[in-house]
């Protein structure tokens, strides 16, 4: 099968189904069940209302609307559905949180993205500059702002 082909195919965990262990796939997946795992998809992810993820998601896009511990992480478009709740981070392109979505975590939105991998490009270079021997603290050669006088 081709790449697009590979895209096209959808996948589903059903309500009731448990699975234990990564879950890597090409095309679409949506999960009603519950899986104790990391999801990686090349496409988009749908967590049901009924659903529970032990582990962290990375998709190009994703649709939550069930239960999340672990970090979500997606390229494109990522929705908190209101049934949704989320223990873990997020970093994502954009985001549309529901109301009555629940989210304990940090969240990081417009970083680069690097092998379907939102990156924060600012703590990506401090990590550049760290190996390099470089401090973590900030310069503090900088010019004192002048109070304005009235």
């Amino acid at each position: 099968m081709s790449e697009q082909e590979l895209s096209n195919v959808s996948n589903i965990i059903g309500k009731g189904t448990e699975l234990e262990g990564n879950l890597t796939t090409s095309g679409n997946l949506r999960v009603e069940g519950k899986v104790k795992g990391g999801i990686h998809t090349k496409v988009k992810v749908v967590l049901g209302e009924t659903s529970i993820v032990e582990g962290d998601i990375m998709a190009q896009n994703a649709e939550i609307g069930g239960e999340v511990h672990g970090a979500v992480r997606t390229s494109g478009l990522l929705v908190l559905k209101p049934t949704a709740v989320v223990h873990g981070d997020i970093i994502t392109g954009k985001l549309i949180f529901e109301e009555g979505a629940k989210f304990n975590g940090k969240c990081n939105m417009g970083g680069v993205v690097k092998d379907n991998k939102p990156v924060d490009s600012a703590k990506d270079d401090q990590t550049k500059i760290n190996e390099k021997g470089g401090s973590k603290t900030p310069p503090t050669n900088l010019p004192k702002k002048e109070k304005a006088t009235s």
